[in-house]
């Protein structure tokens, strides 16, 4: 930590959907932000024109503010940095590249493809480990620092397309020390001559990220481990740019992995498991093929965030349900994994199955009333709410409590046969019929706790105890062995449904 106010960006690359490992990328950045009064930065780098996704950019504002990300200066919200788009930026990136070149931290290199394929084949023939355009290989290449001056100069005057690359000397240990993983050194033989200048004049990431993070006041950037490896060449640009002393410190976090942690996680694993990666659901403008979301999946937004917020770091105490306050105050990068972190759909639904408890009855009626009537099915503002109570605690999501609730709207037209010959037995018979005939003439309130105390009175006049009589009991009235509140079920399908079920099962077991 520094005395300086924390300063965190977001800066996602609009070529596709909001991939879970991004989310929490941005979810840790926020955390941070909240927990410091700093300020959380959106940065749009959408310096490769080639792989630029029509819809993208709203996709990750939408996904952002569905999972309660605010943002303090962005491209939808404005701010004293503006423009936050870095294709808004490009006439800035040139200047400092142009700037590098002239300090001799950077070059020209007007290598076509065809020279720079043929000096792969070289390397790869000569059997180099890497085939890399470095402080040896640049030696035999078509660059300012081969060419003589004059011819240099001739080539830019005529408009030869050329590329901007840094120049890395060799024999230099490059340090940095990473929040989550502690000192880093690598040596610069370990780092090839980047872009950073395309020919079309855009900068590529490792430039422009660099420039707008000094520019933006920066101070910590927290970022996915994919990225550990560029990061000795980010430290070397700030040293060659002049701006080490102010150079952000660096959080790199751990992959997000496959359900069976061998690799990381993709789309494919995720259409193979038919479970969502994406915060929203995504339809590729190109091919119109369907991702899911977790949003279009049933999940609440709270819930998707406090799963991901536990996949690669906790609090170190057995609390795993967090609410974003919470997790604002608990939030260390000292507790930050370094290894990988298993995405396990299973926990996602509990962790939904936990706060879909918690949510109010009333509140999920109005919920899951649109869903009933989307099949047919009106039920009252009351029924709804039944319902839900009775079904809240055997879900996941909303959804399956309309599914879970079939039972309710149709009488079983046939009856779990291992419960037939465990429970249906002569007593079983005779109590149920006996419970149908006491329903026929009680004229009272049909609520759950007075048709237990008529279930109960009716078994002990006919001598037979309830235990022996439940599981059949069930079974006549949903077909079933097993299910939610059996005295609340016959609650809600009302007296005169309860005792038709009743004798129909009596007739046909």
């Amino acid at each position: 930590m520094t005395d300086k106010s924390v300063r965190v960006r977001f800066a996602p690359s609009p070529t596709g959907p909001l991939h879970a490992g991004g989310v929490r990328t941005a979810l840790y950045n926020y955390l941070f932000a909240r927990q410091t009064g700093g300020q959380m930065l959106l940065r749009i780098e959408d310096t490769d024109q080639a792989r630029y996704v029509p819809g993208a950019e709203n996709y990750i504002l939408e996904a952002l503010a569905w999972l309660g990300i605010s943002i303090d200066e962005g491209p939808n919200v404005g701010g004293p940095h503006a423009p936050y788009r870095q294709s808004e930026r490009k006439e800035m990136y040139r200047d400092y590249a142009e700037k590098l070149v002239f300090e001799g931290k950077a070059y020209y290199a007007f290598d076509t493809p065809e020279e720079l394929d043929a000096m792969r084949k070289r390397l790869e023939e000569a059997k180099v480990p890497a085939a890399q355009y470095n402080a040896i290989t640049r030696l035999q290449m078509t660059n300012s620092l081969t060419l003589p001056i004059g011819e240099t100069k001739k080539r830019l005057e005529s408009g030869e397309p050329y590329v901007i690359r840094m120049q890395i000397q060799p024999k230099d240990d490059i340090r940095f020390n990473d929040l989550i993983r502690g000192w880093v050194v690598v040596h610069s033989s370990q780092i090839d001559d980047k872009v950073l200048l395309k020919s079309d004049g855009m900068p590529t990431y490792h430039l422009a990220n660099i420039v707008d993070d000094h520019l933006m006041g920066i101070t910590h950037v927290i970022r996915g481990e994919e990225w550990l490896p560029s990061a000795p060449m980010h430290v070397l640009l700030y040293r060659y740019l002049g701006w080490e002393a102010t150079m952000p410190q660096f959080a790199h976090l751990p992959l997000l992995l496959k359900p069976d942690g061998n690799g990381k996680l993709s789309k494919r694993d995720a259409d193979l498991g038919g479970f969502p990666i994406f915060p929203l659901q995504w339809t590729d403008p190109k091919t119109g093929e369907v991702a899911k979301g977790f949003r279009e999946e049933g999940y609440y937004p709270e819930a998707t965030a406090n799963f991901l917020a536990l996949l690669g770091w906790n609090a170190g105490t057995e609390q795993e349900i967090f609410s974003m306050e919470e997790l604002i105050e608990a939030f260390s990068f000292e507790r930050v994994h370094k290894s990988g972190a298993k995405f396990d759909i299973q926990k996602a639904m509990w962790f939904n199955q936990q706060y879909l408890k918690d949510k109010d009855d009333r509140t999920m009626a109005a919920q899951v009333q649109p869903l009933f009537a989307n099949k047919g099915i009106e039920i009252s503002d009351e029924q709804a709410i039944q319902i839900v109570h009775l079904l809240k605690d055997r879900v996941h999501f909303v959804r399956e409590i309309v599914d879970e609730s079939a039972f309710l709207f149709s009488a079983p037209e046939s009856y779990d046969q291992d419960i037939v010959g465990k429970k249906w037995n002569e007593d079983a018979q005779r109590g149920i019929a006996a419970l149908a005939d006491t329903l026929d003439t009680y004229d009272g309130e049909f609520g759950a706790d007075n048709i237990k105390h008529i279930l109960a009175e009716t078994m002990e006049t006919i001598g037979i105890k309830m235990g022996k009589i439940m599981q059949a009991l069930r079974l006549a009235v949903t077909g079933s062995g097993t299910g939610p509140d059996l005295m609340v079920t016959m609650e809600i399908l009302g007296k005169e449904e309860v005792m038709r079920r009743l004798r129909r099962a009596v007739a046909v077991l």
